[in-house]
């Protein structure tokens, strides 16, 4: 059983910064990938950054590369996203998953964090 609790998301003006939280209840946390995803009213979900198990590969989205830093602590079982000069186009829902690899999600989400940014 796998249990995802998202936090660290509000409202914030364009160019602000906010730091969102994963924090993961799953067995042998450190041997999976773990992603954040986000999805805006009316669209898909999308893959915004994904961390490898021992936090040494990011990989990010295009649209938050230079932005948005993902980082993990295993022994909290808590993964990270820093969001920094955050634009409009941010807002959204974010998620976190973890996976095998950057292909291989599970079917497990958690309620999401809720990001807005203001122009």
């Amino acid at each position: 059983q796998v249990q995802l609790v998202e936090s660290g998301g509000g409202l914030v003006q364009a160019g602000g910064s906010l730091r969102l939280s994963c924090a993961a209840s799953v067995r042998t946390f450190s041997s999976y990938v773990v992603g954040w995803f986000r999805q805006a009213p009316g669209k898909e979900r999308e893959f915004v950054a994904a961390v490898n198990w021992s936090g040494s590969s990011t990989y990010y989205a295009d649209s938050v590369k230079g932005r948005f830093t993902i980082s993990r602590d295993n022994a909290k079982k808590t993964v990270y996203l820093q969001m920094n000069n955050l634009k409009p186009e941010d807002t959204a829902l974010y998620y976190c998953n973890v996976g095998l690899t950057t292909a291989q999600w599970s079917d497990y989400w958690g309620q999401g964090t809720q990001v807005t940014v203001s122009s």
